[in-house]
């Protein structure tokens, strides 16, 4: 959807971008992010012509925007700053109407597309259609912003800290109206923030820049689990990942390789395994590893006989999860459970792992501990 290529960008000697490459897909909300100066900013205004690279291209679905006239391009592509940018003598609906009726669209559709775009934002329209910025709090005026990037039904938004200025409450129930409104419309939006924590409540990926360079671009989960060297674990904050409990995975936490059993065995061999291993229950698997059952050990030793094989008294209805199944998740399936683990399984049945009560609360502890400590 958007592709840099070798990208250069420099003020005289200063370098703020040296061959910089980077792909924005189609409906992602990507958030540039890193320390002042780091060239998020010029990269978001050269998406439309704001700034001008020194060289290399810009694409917009495989078009180059040099070919493209600056003001048409800016004309199709929705733009929200810090300060709204609202102008003051226009009232909420004339801001929002503006581009749709420079770009000769009916007034009969402007009208209903501004009527929705205010529903979408929050703003009752016959409440806020008449009034002027000025007549408006910080919040309703970045609301008013939003809509109007919306108006033109572009495909790209930019928003350039669109949310820094607000009180954290405001701040807080934007970023939920952006991301309700991107899971609905899915356009491709392009946010700069120097702010982590709004990073991971918005971004599909986020790319986290240093000197003009790209550290790490990925998605949020993978960034928290697997940050790209020193710089970008102290950046994003160590221990980050427990702040984002529903980012944390079954398969993050769960033990790799269960004790399993054959169900050709019997159940005096069964009780053998368990004594070894000093468990009280295995999972029942086949050749392909795929989940059939459980046994207990007091289901053995209620058995008459132990020659009896294990096929024929397991449970054959285990609950097990999935490896993405997350943390809140996975508490609230232990609360309803009568037992003290879950298994967890791909999608085909085959057992990928086993998470239990006890390593649930040990890795929960020992994580508790290691921020105490570094507090």
């Amino acid at each position: 959807m958007i592709e840099f290529r070798n990208i250069k960008k420099s003020y005289k000697n200063n370098v703020i971008l040296d061959d910089f490459n980077l792909k924005i897909d189609k409906g992602n909300l990507v958030v540039l992010i890193g320390s002042s100066g780091c060239g998020k900013t010029t990269l978001l205004k050269m998406i439309n012509r704001l700034i001008e690279a020194t060289s290399g291209d810009i694409l917009v679905n495989g078009k180059n925007i040099r070919d493209i006239d600056p003001i048409k391009l800016r004309r199709s592509i929705g733009y929200v700053i810090q300060q709204t940018g609202l102008f003051p003598h226009m009232t909420v609906k004339e801001n929002i109407e503006i581009i749709p009726k420079l770009i000769g669209k009916a007034q009969e559709d402007i009208e209903k597309k501004t009527e929705e775009l205010l529903n979408m934002v929050g703003l009752d329209p016959e409440k806020y259609s008449d009034r002027y910025p000025v007549e408006l709090s910080g919040g309703q005026q970045q609301r008013t912003g939003v809509a109007r990037a919306f108006a033109a039904d572009a495909e790209i938004i930019l928003m350039d800290e669109p949310f820094s200025a607000l009180d954290p409450i405001t701040r807080t129930e934007l970023q939920e109206e952006l991301f309700n409104i991107q899971r609905e419309y899915k356009k491709t939006i392009v946010f700069v923030t120097h702010d982590m924590d709004e990073a991971l409540n918005l971004a599909d990926k986020i790319c986290i820049l240093k000197d003009g360079k790209i550290l790490q671009y990925d998605t949020p989960e993978d960034i928290l689990k697997n940050p790209a060297g020193e710089y970008v674990e102290e950046f994003v904050g160590k221990n980050k990942i427990w702040t984002k409990p529903e980012m944390i995975k079954a398969v993050d936490v769960m033990i790799p390789n269960p004790v399993t059993v054959n169900p050709k065995r019997n159940l005096l061999q069964a009780s053998q395994i368990m004594r070894e291993k000093k468990v009280d229950s295995l999972l029942v698997i086949n050749k392909q590893y795929q989940l059939l059952g459980y046994i207990t050990l007091e289901i053995i030793r209620k058995a008459e006989n132990k020659n009896v094989l294990v096929e024929e008294m397991m449970n054959k209805e285990p609950i097990c999860v999935c490896g993405d199944k997350s943390l809140p998740e996975l508490l609230e399936v232990f609360n309803n459970l009568q037992k003290g683990y879950l298994p967890v399984c791909d999608d085909t049945g085959r057992l990928s792992g086993l998470v239990t009560r006890s390593s649930l609360i040990s890795v929960l502890s020992s994580q508790y501990i290691e921020i105490g400590g570094n507090n």
